[in-house]
């Protein structure tokens, strides 16, 4: 496409190599020196409630729909009031703050009192609380912090779990709206702060302990990362120096991301406070329900700098293109987009890019974001490379070392914005850092051109996803699953692959169910998952597909022979999807071991899809 971008101010972002082993180890850093850098976490806070007091900080829809505003100058107030609440109830790290309720402005108000008395507190996903039945994981959150204070949206949805993991008498509940034994909100913000407050402000240092941030728990339990208040700071510095157009122009961001992950919690978060902007807090999310609370708020408030996951990405495009008006007004004034945690399918890509040039006469930059839960955001572009899986390069003031790993380079990373560790997790933390004290991420990264280190690194999967097949051919997960997705475009929302000990390789499909029913030729009537896999034009769609794959595709390693596409959605509950939407390849084909079963089979059923003979080597 050749209309031109958009045009934003972006700092400067190349990378030099420091030096190379005769082992092939090499390490990578941005010449350009990491700026100053705030010690405690709310100084931007109290900068933006001087310098643009009357400016909404946070907005939020209320129980009749109409937006709750909050200005900078009023979250000080609030913050302030909190805190000497929280320092009241004698918190610390051995009795944190946790949050086990989603994203709202007195989630947000809560946070920033623990950051600014020095209290650490733990954002938790609130599917531990509603959507598990067993409860293992909030207990052992629960179990491993100790916490002192608990806080909750509304108690009433939270009781099960509550009662389940906490003791009835003697542990305090806050909630927005409580019900049984909670203390309300209301009362922790109506403590009038004293000088004890700015005491504790001024005591906290660059080393205090700021959040912990769990990990997704998908192999084992959810690990407490720690999160420092040089951590916060010096990730956003980085990201702010790149990103020079929010400083300009203060952000207006319409953001669901869930503030547990880094994504939502630090970085999203973070671009709003750092830079005086808006944060609306959006109550949607990607999935079929959910977005249709995001497009209201789009219809309403024009975004500059937006950011989601592929998934979100993938749903937002069809209603942009059915819905003329709100397509103008989403690209009206924005100045970038940006996605992270998956790779996204390149159909999704250049579709943003029509919609924009067709409502805006131009195209719209989009950022490509790399990140962990132990590091935040490490690796973004700025350039315009729309190569599959290229997360750009290391941010400013980080180290990236690139190891051998087999016949890859495993990523791992030194710098102030990398975690000092698990928390009470001795173990965990010999083992996370290598001998000169870097910190293993658990990803392959490789440059884009060996020869140019500055167009970026390419994503080359997890070191955890890949296999062997019993050939002992390996298998590199990541950039297979990418390529698929990009081959079964639009139809494939997403892939999981099989072949652990077996010669050749399948796949369990998840649909993209609006793209399955408006393939043409779609029964009417296939309203559900079910119908749709059962379709023959989603079948022959496959089908073709399949083979076409296989003729492309000779070799063991990236040829897949059977397919199968699941008719059940996939189950957070279950581990198999975060809710940014991120598959678990292992918990899929765990939950689903009939299926792939039947995909192994001497004579496979007919809902198998078998590539044509001869194709596959």
């Amino acid at each position: 496409m050749g209309k031109p971008f958009r045009v934003v101010h972006l700092g400067p972002h190349s990378v030099s190599i420091e030096r190379q082993t005769t082992e092939g180890t090499c390490y990578l850093r941005s010449p350009h020196a990491l700026p100053a850098y705030p010690e405690r976490a709310t100084e931007p806070l109290l900068h933006w409630a001087q310098v643009a007091p009357e400016r909404d900080f946070l907005a939020q829809r209320d129980e009749t729909g109409q937006w709750r505003r909050l200005s900078f100058a009023a979250t000080l107030t609030k913050v302030q009031r909190l805190a000497q609440a929280l320092l009241a109830r004698g918190l610390s790290a051995e009795r944190p703050l946790v949050m086990l309720s989603g994203n709202s402005i007195e989630h947000a108000l809560l946070a920033l009192a623990a950051l600014h008395a020095g209290i650490p507190f733990a954002p938790v996903s609130p599917a531990y609380s509603l959507m598990s039945r067993d409860y293992l994981k909030l207990r052992h959150v629960i179990e491993l912090l100790t916490p002192g204070l608990v806080f909750v949206d509304e108690e009433a949805r939270f009781d099960p779990a509550l009662s389940a993991v906490l003791p009835d008498d003697g542990f305090e509940i806050v909630a927005t709206r409580p019900s049984r034994r909670a203390t309300s909100f209301e009362a922790l913000l109506a403590t009038p702060p004293d000088d004890s407050v700015e005491r504790a402000f001024t005591a906290v240092t660059a080393d205090t302990i700021a959040k912990f941030l769990f990990t997704s728990g998908s192999t084992d339990m959810p690990k407490a990362v720690i999160h420092t208040h040089r951590m916060l700071g010096s990730n956003m510095s980085g990201l702010v120096a790149l990103l020079a157009f929010a400083r300009e122009t203060p952000p207006v961001m319409v953001d669901w991301l869930p503030w547990h992950h880094v994504f939502g919690g630090n970085t999203i978060f973070g671009m709003a406070l750092f830079n005086g902007g808006t944060l609306y807090i959006d109550d949607g999310n990607p999935s079929a329900e959910g977005m249709a609370r995001t497009v209201r708020n789009l219809d309403e408030i024009a975004p500059t700098f937006y950011c989601n996951v592929p998934k979100g990405f993938e749903a937002l495009v069809i209603y942009l293109r059915r819905d003329r008006a709100l397509c103008e007004r989403f690209f009206s004034r924005l100045q970038m987009l940006h996605f992270g945690g998956a790779v996204m399918a390149d159909h999704v890509r250049r579709e943003l890019d029509a919609l924009a040039v067709e409502t805006a006469g131009e195209r719209i930059p989009m950022l490509v974001g790399l990140g962990a839960t132990e590091t935040g955001l490490a690796f973004c572009t700025t350039a315009d490379n729309t190569a599959p899986g290229l997360v750009g390069l290391p941010i400013g003031g980080m180290t990236l070392k690139l190891a051998p790993y087999g016949d890859r380079r495993e990523a791992r990373v030194k710098g102030p914005n990398v975690t000092p560790g698990y928390w009470r997790s001795a173990d965990r933390n010999r083992s996370c850092l290598d001998e000169e004290g870097f910190f293993h991420m658990g990803d392959a990264l490789r440059l884009f051109d060996a020869e140019d280190p500055g167009q970026g690194l390419i994503f080359d999967g997890r070191l955890s996803e890949n296999f062997k097949l019993s050939t002992g051919t390996w298998v590199c997960v990541g950039a297979l699953r990418t390529a698929l997705i990009g081959h079964f475009a639009p139809l494939m929302q997403d892939v999981v692959l099989a072949g652990e000990g077996h010669d050749y390789l399948t796949a369990l499909v998840v649909l993209q169910r609006e793209a399955c029913a408006a393939l043409e030729g779609v029964s009417a009537d296939a309203s559900d998952l079910a119908a749709l896999v059962a379709d023959p034009a989603v079948r022959r769609f496959f089908q073709q597909r399949l083979n076409d794959q296989a003729v492309l595709n000779r070799s063991s390693s990236t040829c897949i022979k059977r397919l199968a596409l699941l008719d059940v959605p996939l189950s957070m509950d279950a581990g198999e999807t975060t809710d940014k939407g991120s598959v678990n390849q292992r918990a899929v084909l765990a939950r689903h071991h009939a299926w792939v079963e039947r995909l192994y089979a001497k004579e496979p059923e007919d809902r198998v899809l078998v590539a044509d003979k001869n194709t596959c080597g």
